[in-house]
């Protein structure tokens, strides 16, 4: 009987191919380098998908199956035995599918045995992103002490992630230069994800919040191209010349959080959460708010909705059993 459970999650080495692609021949290496290095952009989906197709051709080696050799049943039973979330399950599929298209292009194989594999229904309704509440997200700003230079910085940085729906990954990556008056009003200037750029409009109370740190920072006449948000000497209260990261911004948020007395199961992007709700609660349209969020397609936006869930409780709580 077929051994169909998930290989070890032993870190992968960097720059080695899978055994099963270096015994195919110099096509299957030139298949694994396109499909890693060539066809994916992103870094954090290159290494998920990496990571997801060297642990399936793990399994297939040790059911000493050839490349050419993999059939559409062999994917069925590797996947019906991964103990993952169903779209987890859906990622790793869509990571194996795109590799095995690349061996067809370079003729390692002659048809793509994933591509009729199907890991289960997985549909998503509502994203799992906890939301904060407008009242927390005002009682989270008013309680940053911005009578020096972090508090005002931390609180610049809060200020941008609650009035322009922005990924912190995009407010990590912020210059100076990002920050620009175009002649009537302030803009920030976002880098996306997938290579998108937007300019959002910054509301009066978001450019004072970012003004008061810059000239605080002393930094507002610096090289344009230098970091927006600077990380700090330790516990210091002085500002480096490095930008912080996204995760230096998450922890940030997370001590102001249980400085505040909030949930700290919150996180930057809770944020996104409460400012696409409120906005659409208002009669915002979809497309307009779809836009300041930076989704391509209008269902991902209405993930973030949630008033559909407040109903529902407001149901629930009309039960009089």
């Amino acid at each position: 009987m077929n051994d169909t459970r998930l290989p070890s999650l032993h870190p992968l080495p960097a720059t080695e191919l899978p055994s099963l692609v270096t015994a195919s021949g110099p096509a299957a290496r030139f298949a694994w380098e396109e499909f890693i290095d060539g066809a994916i952009s992103n870094e954090n989906t290159r290494k998920a998908y990496r990571r997801a197709v060297w642990r399936f051709l793990e399994w297939c080696d040790g059911q000493r199956l050839e490349l050419a050799s993999v059939t559409p049943g062999h994917v069925g039973r590797y996947f019906a035995g991964l103990a993952l979330a169903p779209a987890s399950k859906k990622l790793v599929l869509a990571a194996v599918r795109h590799f095995f298209d690349k061996c067809v292009t370079r003729h390692v194989v002659i048809l793509n045995p994933a591509l009729s594999v199907r890991t289960g229904r997985h549909q998503v309704v509502e994203g799992k992103t906890p939301e904060i509440t407008a009242d927390q997200a005002r009682q989270l700003l008013a309680s940053i002490d911005a009578s020096h230079v972090v508090g005002l910085r931390d609180r610049a940085i809060i200020a941008t992630l609650i009035y322009t729906a922005a990924r912190v990954g995009a407010v990590a990556k912020l210059r100076i230069q990002d920050f620009n008056h175009d002649g009537t009003q302030y803009t920030l200037r976002f880098r996306e994800k997938g290579g998108k750029e937007r300019e959002i409009p910054v509301r009066h109370d978001l450019e004072q919040f970012v003004l008061a740190y810059l000239y605080a920072a002393g930094i507002a006449n610096s090289d344009p191209t230098s970091p927006l948000f600077r990380s700090t000497v330790r516990k210091t209260k002085r500002l480096t010349a490095s930008a912080m990261t996204a995760s230096d911004m998450c922890r940030m948020m997370k001590r102001r959080l249980a400085d505040a007395g909030l949930p700290r199961r919150l996180s930057p992007h809770s944020f996104r959460v409460a400012t696409i709700t409120n906005l659409l609660d208002q009669g915002v349209p979809l497309d307009e708010v779809q836009y300041l969020a930076g989704h391509s397609d209008p269902r991902t936006t209405r993930l973030y909705d949630r008033r559909p869930k407040r109903v529902t409780r407001s149901i629930v709580e009309r039960i009089s059993i």
